[in-house]
């Protein structure tokens, strides 16, 4: 498998900070002719980049995305109850 983007960093950056810089980077060649494109059809990423930064921003951009929420973020939402809000949309399936 390919890797459609990287960005290096010095070694004390975590690489949360850097999830939009990497998407914006995303340059997926077409098969005939055309402009690449810049936008995957859906991310599959590890708990860390479950923040409401990295959600807005894929919601912003229409990509589906496969992020399981936190515990920590999880227990913080229930205990609001109805001020919650919803619970994150993760599908299981395409996250493995």
């Amino acid at each position: 498998m390919l890797v459609p983007a990287a960005v290096v960093t010095g070694g004390q950056q975590t690489d949360c900070t850097q999830f939009q810089m990497v998407l914006e980077k995303i340059r997926i060649p077409r098969q005939g002719p055309g402009r690449p494109r810049t936008k995957p059809d859906s991310l599959a990423a590890y708990k860390a980049y479950s923040n409401g930064p990295c959600r807005q921003y894929l919601r912003r951009r229409g990509i589906r995305h496969a992020i399981p929420e936190k515990s920590d973020s999880r227990a913080a939402r229930l205990r609001k109850g109805s001020r919650g809000g919803r619970p994150s949309n993760c599908d299981e399936e395409r996250y493995k």
